[in-house]
């Protein structure tokens, strides 16, 4: 049985497992948030090129958040030490920016989490560095797909397991694996919260999607097999079988008729290609 809480202002600041259900002023809150970080990723766009560092990349995210009155929520989580993750090809997730130059070809997503009034926008986007080769291209277009046919499942009434569900069919049926050891996740004053939304599931099944519920849906889909090894740092998720591997994600709320996405781009820029 799923348990809910009802949000409010005086509620203590905690993760628990119980998922929260929010106010229109935690949806006021979230928007906020939500239009800083993808305001940081419509700006990345240009400075994503051959031959610049990810730790470049980094130094733009750390000083907008800063600027836009937000500090990084994963500067200093857990003990990282950057304002952002930059995941590189084979990279699933959690990549750790740094001296390593970006080559013609390259694919990349870059996640965010900009911590504004108390509030988390967690979104991430896939950028080409110059030309890709067609496959690659692909990916990126079919896991974005991906992201916006599970986006179309969260409304009232539906359950986790159609947001999965979706995701899991349209992924499996370009033959790409759908990453398991990685989901989605409940969000707001707490950066990691309830509930846990996996990207494979049965229509029908998990939570029951109520308003005012705020979470990510952030699809990983490989091009080969789902399986992920972990890195000796501790962080860097790599495809087992070392083929390519893409990411988006949007922090979104249940409304009474569907859902709001809080990190949709301003600029209309939410996949590439952004010229």
């Amino acid at each position: 049985m799923t348990d809910y809480m009802t949000m409010t202002a005086d509620a203590p600041i905690s993760r628990s497992a119980a998922i929260k259900l929010y106010d229109a002023a935690g949806f006021e809150g979230m928007r906020k948030a939500g239009r800083l970080a993808a305001e940081i990723l419509d700006a990345l766009a240009p400075h994503v090129v051959p031959g610049v560092t990810t730790g470049e990349l980094d130094d733009i995210v750390r000083r907008m958040t800063l600027d836009g009155g937000g500090v990084p929520a994963t500067l200093g989580y857990r003990g990282y030490t950057h304002s952002c993750c930059i995941s590189l090809n084979n990279v699933i997730c959690h990549g750790i920016p740094g001296d390593q130059k970006l080559r013609e070809g390259d694919i990349l997503n870059i996640d965010v989490t900009p911590l504004v009034d108390g509030w988390h926008g967690d979104s991430s986007r896939m950028y080409i560095a110059g030309e890709a080769p067609i496959k690659a291209r692909r990916l990126v277009e079919v896991t974005y797909e991906c992201l916006m046919l599970g986006i179309e499942q969260a409304k009232p009434g539906n359950h986790l397991g159609d947001i999965g569900h979706a995701i899991q069919r349209h992924a499996e049926k370009h033959r790409y694996g759908v990453v398991r050891d990685f989901c989605g996740h409940g969000l707001g004053r707490v950066f990691h919260d309830s509930p846990e939304v996996v990207h494979i599931g049965r229509p029908g099944t998990g939570p029951e999607l109520k308003p005012g519920m705020f979470f990510t849906i952030e699809p990983m889909i490989n091009i080969g097999k789902p399986g992920v090894r972990m890195l000796d740092d501790g962080w860097t998720a790599v495809t087992r079988d070392r083929t390519l591997s893409a990411q988006f994600e949007h922090s979104i709320g249940i409304t009474e008729t569907g859902c709001e996405i809080f990190t949709k781009s301003p600029a209309g820029l939410d996949a590439p290609p952004y010229a």
